[in-house]
């Protein structure tokens, strides 16, 4: 028999050697560091036996890199893209290539964090300031958000804007009848836990009779009907409400801004900018209001100030970590946003610049009104006059017929009702489809030559756009593909992102997204299909999602699990709104009070109060655990009205609490839920499962454990798993069914468009490369903390000093001493050429730190060196070898341009300044800016793109 055993052995390593840094060799030494013989017995240390899982996680054998992309092939074959014009705010656009390959599927964007690091976000900053740009600009408005999380959220989040900014006391909103389904749906899901009366109404006719706080118009509607709504807004004002636009940024280009007409507030989604439909998502939602509500916008702001040369630079502005400072009295439980997203569509409004808009929206424009003018002219009714990119036809009995018959052309039309079929045109259609639609209406396919230069434009007179927009120097100075290229190089090297060192935050496991694993979200069986596609047109969609379905219910140990959430804080309001259901289907409404532990994330606070929750908080004793003594008293004072305790596991200290089966226990004997946020699954797959140890509920972050790339500051999925008594109350979707609680995203799958990244990951990882993960993790966690010990306090730790997957330093005995703040090691750090671990979080005056499994031994310890480096400085600090006032740490970061001055004045020398350490002269990463005002860029609030004159020294 021919022996096999060379091709075995020749065979390609598994995944997981791909994904996990650190070598064998390299794990025995860090093991040595630790103090462990194996990462066993370091496990069975570190993990309270009470939690840890005895089976082994029934998931498919690991598949190789090749193996799961030819699966994931066959996948999205199980999808048919036919032709999408069935509008609903999805809408097929043309990601130009140059965008598409050098941002969206260049790690250089896309595996960059939230830009709470100002100095090394340089770059992306300002491609979000030109989206806030591209959205004022649009609207009318004076100040745009740096994305939210798709339309119906975003409109959801200008309700309760108008709530709380407004004169008015009344509980009603009004929402236009016009509004587009999943909008109404998720409205209706916010509405009511927080006692707002939405009535829904013809708005032709005039505001209803009644008190109201706001009101919310579609523009274009979704039938496709463009009404002027100034007679409304005048309304509504003279009541005291406001006014909330959801408006088409693609028509705004054609039509007057929303701003013009009367609108307070402006919400939408910038999808058709080049964003691919992606049965979904993920999508840049955007949110826009008037001057004097700015203070009042939830989410994220990127405002423009000044470093310390005086020059401007762009930071993250105002209440935008609101979550973290008001906790339950937090107006919004946003902390994301969808950056990567939003950078695209920017992007697009650059490379097209405001002609090419108008260009690109004429077109989608003359499509739609030739349609019509052939339907009418076979005889079809056409419903309005006026109309942007949707046609409405009147088909009496017929429109199941139509839609049938379009199908089998490759398009898919709307089917509204038995009598009408909606028709929508974008960037994509061609006179090609007319004929196939007016095919399937039954006329005849054949343009008429004359029937173009015939149509008149159906857009009204009185509403045509008059204003100017994008004139900024930088939408008019990138139209060739190599300025372009260069522009996004530009940025991209302003910024430090994971290809180009480790990035340590605590409770954010920055960690590998494998380029295997974000191939296939291009594609475009998956980056082509309309959300409300057909289902059998969606097969390999609903298979992928299956999958991953199932397997994070095995993963976690629970029963169901909903991928809709498209971000961390709405899985944990999906969460809280299934655990209130619950108990009102049995007759305990009384139950409304959350308890939640004083070091949780902020978003815990504010999702409970949406959830319309009370929120109770629970000390923590001096070593980061729930007081439990603290625990008894709040239960046993709440115990009538007792709905859920939300809890992160391990803790938001970092350290497994051994106490964890016995805080589900008590809780469960008072009548309550137990929530386990899963911020920190990183730390428990493979070796715990929550929906085993007691938990009912979690939220999952796919953009953390699970390898979607944080992309800036998004996208993210928040899964919401559960078990079985819990399942019945999943979020639903008026287009895709659903039970008692509606949805709380505006697709049924939520951002579809990269669950293929995590099942990629699950699938090549396997179950053993999912626990090896977990296990090294925790080893490297615990390596950095021994190494880190003898320089700076570990603040938590958990049985013989171990720590979970990250740790804590303590800086605030080193700031009473010597005056070095946390400040000045993050911003030294960048001069080491890392991105500061996690500031003042949960501990103020702290850094937390966390490695991720996917750093080498080589990164981490380059790490290490870099923070024993700086504590040596801090120590010249307390010597008086350095000034207090004037020191490396206090003068960080150092630019190119400061160094190369003439008029250096510091007591300390350039050299210490850029290279303080030798590695560093290998690969240098200059930052664009110096450290950054945050104050003066509050007092100074400018939020869209400054003048070129604001750049002159």
């Amino acid at each position: 028999m021919t022996d096999r055993s060379p091709l075995r052995d020749l065979s390609a390593p598994p995944f997981a050697t791909r994904h996990i840094g650190p070598a064998d060799a390299d794990q025995a030494r860090m093991l040595q560091v630790v103090g462990y013989a194996s990462v066993d017995d370091l496990v069975a240390v570190a993990v309270p036996e009470a939690i840890r899982a005895t089976d082994p996680l029934d998931l498919p054998a690991a598949a190789s890199e090749t193996e799961a992309l030819a699966e994931l092939r066959a996948l999205a074959a199980g999808n048919r893209v036919l032709t999408s014009m069935i509008g609903l705010g999805y809408h097929d656009t043309v990601t130009p290539a140059v965008i598409r390959r050098n941002l969206l599927e260049n790690p250089g964007w896309y595996t960059a964090y939230t830009p709470y690091q100002p100095e090394i976000s340089q770059g992306r900053l300002e491609a979000l300031l030109n989206f806030q740009t591209v959205v004022a600009d649009l609207t009318g408005l004076e100040v745009a958000g740096a994305s939210l999380l798709d339309e119906a959220t975003a409109a959801a989040e200008g309700m309760t804007l108008a709530r709380r900014a407004g004169r008015a006391k009344s509980p009603v909103f009004v929402v236009d009848a016009d509004a587009l389904p999943q909008t109404r749906a998720v409205l209706a899901t916010r509405a009511e836990p927080l006692g707002i009366e939405l009535v829904e109404a013809d708005l032709t006719a005039g505001l209803p009779d009644g008190e109201l706080f706001g009101v919310l118009v579609q523009y274009p509607g979704a039938s496709g009907r463009v009404a002027d709504f100034r007679a409304v807004a005048d309304q509504a004002h003279a009541r005291g409400a406001l006014v909330v636009a959801a408006a088409d940024l693609l028509a705004l280009t054609l039509l007057e801004a929303p701003g013009t007409l009367g609108a307070d507030i402006a919400a939408g989604s910038s999808q058709r900018f080049g964003v691919p439909l992606g049965f979904g998502g993920p999508h840049a939602g955007y949110l826009a209001v008037r001057e004097g509500l700015q203070r009042q916008l939830p989410g994220r702001l990127v405002g423009v100030s000044q470093d310390a040369a005086g020059r401007p630079a762009y930071r993250l502005a105002l209440q935008t970590r609101e979550q973290h400072i008001r906790r339950e009295k937090a107006t919004s439980n946003i902390c994301t946003a969808q950056v990567l997203l939003a950078v695209i569509a920017g992007m697009y409004a650059v490379y097209h610049g405001p002609d090419g808009l108008r260009r690109i929206a004429q077109r989608v424009h003359r499509h739609a009104a030739v349609l019509a003018a052939g339907l009418r002219e076979g005889g079809v009714e056409v419903v309005h006059d006026d109309f942007f990119d949707t046609v409405l036809a009147r088909v009496p009995g017929r429109a199941e017929g139509v839609v049938a018959a379009a199908r089998e052309r490759g398009i898919n039309l709307r089917p509204a009702g038995p009598d009408h079929v909606g028709v929508t045109c974008d960037e994509t259609t061609t006179t090609g489809h007319l004929a196939a639609v007016w095919a399937a209406f039954g006329l005849p396919g054949v343009l008429p030559e004359d029937l173009d230069t015939s149509t008149a434009d159906a857009l009204p007179e009185a509403l045509l756009r008059r204003t100017d927009f994008l004139t900024h120097p930088v939408f008019q100075a990138h139209r060739s593909e190599t300025a372009m290229l260069r522009y996004l190089r530009r940025l991209q090297d302003k910024d430090i992102a994971l290809d180009r060192s480790m990035i340590p935050l605590g409770s954010c496991t920055m960690k590998l997204n494998a380029t295997t694993e974000m191939e296939p979200i291009t594609w475009p069986e998956f980056a082509g299909l309309h959300p409300f596609a057909p289902a059998d047109q969606a097969e390999g969609y609903l298979r992928l999602i299956d999958d991953l379905s199932r397997w994070l219910a095995e993963v976690t140990g629970y029963d169901a699990v909903s991928l809709q959430p498209n971000a961390g804080s709405q899985g944990e309001f999906a969460g809280l709104l299934a655990i209130r259901a619950y108990h009102r289907s049995r007759g305990e409404h009384e139950r409304d009070v959350c308890l939640i532990p004083s070091s949780a994330h902020g978003t815990n606070a504010a999702s409970a109060v949406m959830a319309g929750m009370r929120v109770v908080v629970i000390a923590c004793d001096d070593r980061g655990n729930v007081d439990l003594a603290d625990l008894d008293v709040k239960i046993e004072r709440h115990r009538d009205r007792l709905a859920a305790i939300m809890v992160t596991y391990p803790s938001t200290h970092g350290v497994y609490e051994e106490t964890i089966t016995e805080i589900c226990e008590r809780v469960h004997r008072a009548g309550g839920q137990v929530y386990v946020d899963g911020a920190n699954l990183n730390a428990l797959v493979g070796l715990a499962r929550p929906g085993a140890f007691g938990a009912d509920v979690s939220h999952l972050n796919l953009h953390k454990t699970f390898c979607i790339p944080h992309g800036g500051g998004g996208p993210g999925v928040g899964p919401v798993a559960v078990r079985a008594h819990l399942a019945g109350f999943l979020p639903g979707h008026p287009l895709a069914g659903g039970g008692p609680v509606g949805p709380v995203a505006a697709a049924p799958y939520g951002s579809a468009g990269i669950l293929p990244i995590s099942w990629a990951y699950v699938r090549m990882m396997g179950a053993d490369g999912l626990r090896a993960a977990t296990e090294q993790a925790i080893l490297s966690a615990n390596y950095l903390a021994r190494r880190l010990a003898p320089h700076y306090p570990v603040l938590y730790t958990g049985r013989e000093g171990l720590v979970a997957h990250e740790c804590i330093v303590d800086l605030r005995p080193i700031t009473k001493e010597t005056g070095v703040t946390v400040d000045d090691v993050a911003k030294r750090l960048i001069d080491y050429g890392f991105h500061a671990p996690t500031m003042s979080f949960p501990v103020a005056g702290t850094l937390m730190i966390e490695p991720t499994e996917s750093e080498d031994l080589a990164e981490l310890d380059r790490f290490c060196d870099a923070m024993i480096a700086i504590r040596e400085e801090i120590a010249k600090v307390a010597s008086g070898e350095y000034d207090r006032a004037d020191n490396p740490l206090r003068g960080a970061p150092h630019t190119a341009d400061c160094l190369v001055t003439d008029d250096w004045k510091h007591p300390y020398g350039r050299a210490e300044a850029a290279y303080p350490v030798p590695a560093v002269r290998e690969a240098k990463y200059w930052p664009p800016v110096r450290r950054i005002d945050q104050a003066y860029g509050d007092r100074n609030l400018v939020c869209s793109c400054p003048p070129l004159e604001a750049y002159e020294d």
